[in-house]
C-alpha cells in the first residue's frame, strides 16, 4: 500500500515581506498625507504632483538608505558574535558544553542524554558554533546580498505605493475631485496590499485587509491633520 507523503508548507521570506510592508506603508501614506494637505492650499495638480514626486524620491532614498544600512549592522553583529562563539568553542570549550546543556535541559534532556551530541560538537567545531548561533543567541545567517536587497526591496515599493495617492492629481482635473479619488484609491491598494500579505504569511486575506486597511487609514488621516493644521 503507497504511504502517502507529508509535505509541510512554511513561508520563508519574512525579511523581504517585512520590507515591502515598510516600504509601502510609509510610501501609500505619507506622500498621500503631502498630497492631501496640499489640497487645500494648492489650486494647480500641477504643483501638488511635482511636490509629491520630489517626495517620492527623497523618501525612495532615505528608506533604501535605512535599509541597506540596517541589514549591514545585521550581518556585521553575526559576524562579530560568530567570531566571538568561535573563540569560546575554542578555549572555553567546558563553558560551551555546560551552555548546550543548558539549552537541551529546557526539553527534558539530561547531560547524559547529551553526550553524544557534545562529541559530535567536539569533532566539528562549525556546527558546534551554527548551534550556539541559532539556539543560545537566536540568530539567523544574513543571506548573501541581504543589504543592497533590503535596500531595492524598500526604495522600490516606496515609489510604487507613493504613485498611488498622486496618480489621481496626475490623470484628473480639479484638487477636490482628485483628492477624493485618491482617498479612495489609497485605501483600495492598502486592501489589496493586507489581502496579499495575509495571504503569504498565513494571517488570512482578509484579516490581513482589514489589519492594513485600519492601520494605514488611521496612519494616514492623522498625517492628513497634520499637514492641514501645519497649512492652516
Amino acid at each position: 500500500m503507497a504511504v502517502a507523503q507529508h509535505r509541510e508548507k512554511h513561508f520563508n521570506a519574512s525579511d523581504r515581506v517585512r520590507d515591502l510592508v515598510i516600504g509601502m506603508a510609509d510610501g501609500l501614506t505619507v506622500p498621500f498625507a503631502l498630497a492631501a494637505g496640499l489640497t487645500g492650499a494648492v489650486a494647480a495638480n500641477r504643483l501638488i504632483v511635482t511636490a509629491g514626486v520630489a517626495e517620492i524620491a527623497a523618501g525612495a532614498i532615505a528608506m533604501g538608505l535605512g535599509g541597506y544600512l540596517a541589514a549591514r549592522g545585521d550581518a556585521e553583529h553575526y559576524a562579530n558574535e560568530r567570531q566571538r562563539e568561535q573563540r569560546e568553542v575554542r578555549d572555553l570549550a567546558e563553558h560551551e558544553e555546560g551552555e548546550v546543556v543548558e539549552i537541551f535541559e529546557r526539553y527534558g534532556l539530561t547531560r547524559a542524554d547529551c553526550q553524544p551530541i557534545l562529541s559530535a560538537f567536539h569533532r566539528d567545531h562549525d556546527a558546534w558554533v551554527d548551534f550556539m548561533m541559532r539556539y543560545e543567541l537566536g540568530l539567523e545567517q544574513p543571506h548573501p546580498g541581504r543589504a543592497l536587497q533590503s535596500a531595492l526591496t524598500i526604495g522600490g515599493a516606496y515609489v510604487v505605493g507613493g504613485l498611488v495617492p498622486l496618480l489621481p492629481y496626475m490623470l484628473m482635473t480639479g484638487v477636490e475631485r482628485a483628492l477624493a479619488v485618491s482617498v479612495v484609491a489609497t485605501l483600495g491598494a492598502l486592501a489589496v496590499f493586507g489581502a496579499l500579505k495575509g495571504r503569504y504569511t498565513g494571517t488570512g486575506a482578509l484579516r490581513g485587509a482589514l489589519q492594513t486597511v485600519v492601520i494605514g487609514g488611521l496612519a494616514s488621516a492623522a498625517a492628513f491633520l497634520v499637514a492641514r493644521w501645519i497649512g492652516a
